[in-house]
């Protein structure tokens, strides 16, 4: 098991001697750890999971829908925790193996105040960068969401939508949430 020393550089192999459950994702080389979430945040997860599930209903077998914890290795200097992925039936084979080896076609993240910085800047580039089709950001405190999808390797922001309104995923065409039904 790894003891969290100060160094300049870390990288998988530190990371996979953390012991389980350990509080850390790797982000840029660097170990970065937060405190649990606040109970907004997980009852917000819990219904985007369950609206995805439901959605997804029979089909849910052939794709891979889950929730935080499940490691995302990118490359060597990072293995982030996205609060929810999902990764479409034609690629679950390629990149679901021991961790999700790849960049899931949709990754939720849903703003803490721990974490807001790392899911608005270090994250939504990384996930730029390898390919994530569709972001989505969940602001439980604004009561607001932002999609970003993926156009010639660059994100633009799809849709903004804000309590009363529905978003409505690309990835999963004819998927939508109510922001009432998510805030309520």
């Amino acid at each position: 098991m790894l003891t969290v020393e100060k160094k300049k550089k870390y990288t998988v192999d530190d990371y996979m001697q953390l012991e389980e459950g350990a509080p850390f994702q790797l982000i840029n080389y660097d170990l970065v750890m937060s405190p649990s979430p606040l109970p907004v945040h997980q009852v917000v997860s819990r219904r985007i999971t369950k609206a995805i599930s439901d959605f997804l209903g029979d089909k849910i077998d052939d794709g891979f829908l889950v929730y935080s914890p499940m490691d995302v290795k990118l490359d060597e200097g990072n293995v982030l925790q996205p609060d929810i992925l999902y990764v479409a039936p034609e690629r679950k084979d390629q990149i679901v193996k021991e961790r999700i080896e790849g960049a899931p076609d949709l990754i939720v993240e849903i703003l803490s105040p721990s974490n807001a910085y790392y899911d608005l800047r270090q994250k939504k580039n990384l996930y730029e960068k390898y390919g994530v089709k569709e972001y989505i950001i969940v602001d439980p405190i604004e009561q607001s969401i932002e999609l970003y999808a993926l156009k010639d390797n660059v994100y633009y922001i799809h849709q903004k939508a804000q309590n009363g309104d529905s978003l409505n995923s690309l990835v999963l065409p004819g998927f939508s949430i109510n922001l009432s039904e998510l805030f309520k």
